[in-house]
């Protein structure tokens, strides 16, 4: 049976600390839904209502192309391990870039990753868990490098060039927000 809850307590938050990866959810109000899984230790908790994950350098930026444009957002964890457990935080959120305000106070407790490109800030609505007696049991064998090679690869300005040239506009052709070049300026 689902159960509601309107803020984030000890239980929810050892519930998400355990996890090694999340999923996130974004639309804008006209156009596809998003669906995207995250990994690599990027999500923290700040307060009972607030979390954010650290936003890495990937192949599009539909999630801040989406809060951009509507702020809505659901995270859901879930448990594949012994006891079930699914939890979802609706909320909504926005994009802070790595020289924000937000940064400055908050950016020490996020690993210091080489594809950081931002943070995605959720003010939690609400949360909700479920059985998740039908997700099967699996076991984390390890985390991918895949990302870490690529961006070591590319360095400091290919991924500032790839973000201004592949993450200024999300797939539905909407603002991102990223990039050097604001909106509007060519």
């Amino acid at each position: 049976m689902a159960q509601f809850f309107d803020r984030l307590d000890e239980r929810l938050i050892r519930f998400i600390e355990a996890q090694p990866m999340f999923f996130v959810a974004t639309a804008p109000p006209d156009g596809r839904v998003n669906l995207s899984p995250k990994g690599l230790d990027t999500f923290r908790v700040l307060t009972e209502t607030c979390v954010a994950y650290l936003d890495l350098v990937g192949s599009g930026a539909e999630t801040a192309a989406h809060l951009k444009a509507d702020g809505r957002i659901t995270i859901m964890f879930n448990s594949f391990g012994d006891k079930p457990l699914i939890l979802r935080l609706y909320g909504h959120g926005r994009y802070e870039d790595r020289q924000s305000d937000f940064a400055q106070r908050n950016g020490a407790a996020f690993p210091d990753h080489i594809a950081a490109r931002g943070y995605v800030v959720v003010d939690i609505d609400q949360a909700q868990t479920s059985c998740g007696y039908a997700v099967p049991k699996m076991t984390l064998t390890e985390e991918r490098s895949v990302l870490d090679k690529w961006a070591a690869q590319k360095g400091e300005k290919g991924l500032k060039d790839y973000v201004d040239t592949r993450n200024r506009r999300s797939i539905d052709g909407l603002p991102t927000g990223l990039g050097t070049e604001k909106e509007g300026i060519s």
